[in-house]
């Protein structure tokens, strides 16, 4: 009898066990509360500032700290301004430019890393990435140093040189994972169909690195259109880009048009980098997350 009372006694204590297990698991599962609110203020105190701008480009009056209604009278200004136009203008040459020859360069020395069987590869790898982790600062004065150097004026065409030199890095980075993941198999394929290396390469590893080429390209265009410290260093007096002239503006006090013009840059620095994302599932590949962090 003894034996045949244990299994209920035992069933009976086990619904007393489940409702503790179950609000351990509810109390480990909870968010601190301490780490909620640093994480609201973290976002608060980085968007708070862009939002002020946002909301004063549309202020109808020239104060910068009272909101008189919403009105596009800044805007307008900002279109009828022929020196920020004109600054507009820089700014969208230097960032095609730039974009173009880092993403030609870039796609020519990820490929060389990769390929490459010597010694030297990963000492070249290694040295790549020296320019993103420098300080932008450092290569702003070192680039300028190296212009009067060389006895160079300093004008739209030195911007276009060091924005390149920067920028080559970042796509790199982003192509080299791209290029590893490819099969070498294919190119020796079509090599023994008949096609030179040149024709595997434009023919067979250029289409597959299409994807990642292009997000690359959209990011440094929005990268060198919103870039400020390098320009600064190696912009000649005239015409300047537009991140400089803003500056130069804002020296002799903030006038409503640049919130105008901030909002605007906002604005496409955005739409690019969602571009950016959106482009590699347009090609039936992974998440533009994944290619831009080189994974």
């Amino acid at each position: 009898m003894t034996l045949l009372k244990l299994p209920s006694a035992t069933a009976a204590s086990r619904p007393a066990l489940r409702p503790r297990a179950r609000g351990r698991r509810g109390r480990a599962g909870r968010k601190p509360r301490v780490l909620v609110a640093v994480t609201a203020l973290f976002f608060a105190l980085l968007y708070l500032p862009i939002a002020v701008v946002t909301l004063f480009s549309f202020n109808s009056k020239k104060s910068p700290t009272v909101f008189g209604g919403f009105s596009l009278r800044w805007y307008r200004a900002f279109v009828h301004d022929d020196v920020l136009i004109s600054s507009l203008g820089t700014s969208l040459r230097i960032s095609l430019v730039a974009m173009a020859g880092s993403v030609v360069l870039g796609v020519a020395l990820a490929l060389g890393l990769v390929r490459c069987r010597t010694r030297l590869g990963p000492l070249a790898g290694l040295i790549m990435l020296v320019p993103l982790i420098t300080p932008e600062i450092v290569t702003g004065v070192a680039s300028m140093l190296l212009f009067k150097g060389l006895g160079v004026d300093l004008s739209t065409g030195t911007v276009m040189l060091a924005e390149i030199t920067f920028s080559i890095s970042y796509v790199t980075v982003i192509l080299r994972s791209r290029v590893a993941a490819l099969n070498p198999e294919v190119e020796e394929a079509a090599m023994d169909l008949g096609a030179t290396r040149w024709q595997a390469v434009r023919l067979v590893t250029l289409p597959a690195l299409l994807p990642a080429v292009l997000a690359s390209a959209v990011l440094i265009f929005a990268l060198v259109f919103d870039d400020f410290v390098l320009a600064y260093f190696t912009t000649g007096v005239d015409p300047q880009p537009l991140s400089v002239r803003i500056y130069s503006a804002i020296r002799f006090g903030v006038q409503p048009t640049i919130n105008a013009v901030g909002t605007l840059m906002l604005v496409g620095s955005v739409c690019l980098i969602a571009l950016a994302l959106f482009i590699p599932r347009l090609f039936g590949r992974r998440g533009g997350l994944d290619i831009l962090s080189g994974e």
